[in-house]
């Protein structure tokens, strides 16, 4: 779901060269559900080991980083802890979201409706047993950090962008613009299209920063904490009935402070503002010393190769661009 609030945020594309050596902290559940929603087949079956084993994800977390990393990023993967207690109702929401979705793809497998089958089988994306524990197992395999969030992994990857640890958060959604994460990244990807279930979409690396966002909007940080509320957050799912982006920013612009804005609107509220405010301005992060692992080399073919049948060829060659890149940054910082 996340915070519907794209159309009021510039952004600028970012190339590459301009990440080269940066550290960039992954919404690691957010890439997770993208690769197991988009890496499929035609009739939406998943990629599979010889075990029917999914494997999309492990498929999407290589080769995108391997592609990533031979760009001289340095990556950060960030994990989900505790669902806050208000995620409930979104949780609830998605999960009746998926059933639809599945009645519709059975549907369309008995019409033999392949491109249906396609379109209706990202709907129902699930995160099966060990799949998380595998992802960090191949993650630090391949020299990437993985950190352990205590509460949202988001929130926790703006908290290292804030810290200093990380230049930038890489995610779709916007929790880390909200939480004063001072750069976000979206569609962190060498690919230039993306299959939508509309059809394929031209993408480009993207940076939204933070401050340049609060002044261009003529807001303050907790202003921006109340617009999201006022749209719906995860913590709200549809934030005040008959208010959109556009009129929640003239409200919080006009009102200024919390207390007021919401007074506005109280007699719409279905939940507690000050709950959900209080999450984003104090959110559930520790503080993190960010130290890379070594690539394994072995360990990631163990991984895809012997656990999961990937092409032994096609694994050996992509991580030997991973030992080319290591060798060029090497010299870069030796000269």
């Amino acid at each position: 779901m996340g915070l519907q609030i794209g159309e009021l945020i510039s952004r600028r594309e970012i190339t590459f060269e301009e990440l080269k050596g940066k550290i960039v902290a992954v919404d690691a559940y957010n890439a997770i559900y993208q690769f197991l929603s988009s890496i499929r087949q035609q009739d939406g079956t998943p990629l599979m080991d010889n075990k029917k084993r999914t494997t999309s994800h492990l498929s999407g977390l290589f080769y995108r980083n391997v592609a990533l990393l031979s760009e001289g990023i340095k990556l950060v993967y960030v994990f989900d802890g505790e669902y806050h207690v208000l995620k409930g109702r979104t949780h609830e929401i998605r999960e009746e979201a998926k059933i639809m979705s599945a009645d519709k793809y059975e549907k369309a497998k008995e019409e033999e409706d392949v491109e249906g089958m396609g379109k209706y089988a990202k709907g129902f994306v699930k995160l099966e047993p060990g799949m998380i524990e595998e992802s960090k197992e191949l993650l630090e395999a391949m020299g990437i950090e993985v950190i352990q969030a205590p509460g949202e992994g988001e929130m926790q990857a703006a908290h290292l962008v804030k810290d200093g640890e990380a230049f930038a958060v890489g995610s779709q959604d916007y929790d880390a613009l909200v939480v004063g994460g001072k750069m976000l990244i979206q569609n962190l990807t060498l690919a230039r299209k993306r299959k939508t279930v509309s059809g394929y979409v031209d993408i480009r690396p993207e940076v939204i920063e933070y401050e340049k966002v609060l002044n261009e909007l003529g807001i303050d940080s907790d202003q921006l904490i109340c617009l999201a509320i006022l749209v719906g957050t995860d913590f709200n799912p549809g934030g005040v009935r008959g208010i959109g982006p556009k009129k929640a920013l003239a409200l919080v612009k006009q009102k200024k402070y919390p207390v007021e804005i919401f007074k506005e609107v109280e007699h719409q509220l279905e939940f507690n503002w000050q709950d959900v405010f209080e999450i984003f301005k104090r959110p559930n992060v520790h503080d993190f010393k960010i130290k890379f692992p070594k690539l394994n080399e072995d360990k990631v073919i163990s991984i895809l190769v012997g656990e999961h049948d990937f092409n032994e060829e096609r694994v050996v060659k992509n991580l030997e661009k991973l030992h080319q890149a290591k060798r060029k940054g090497e010299q870069q910082t030796l000269f």
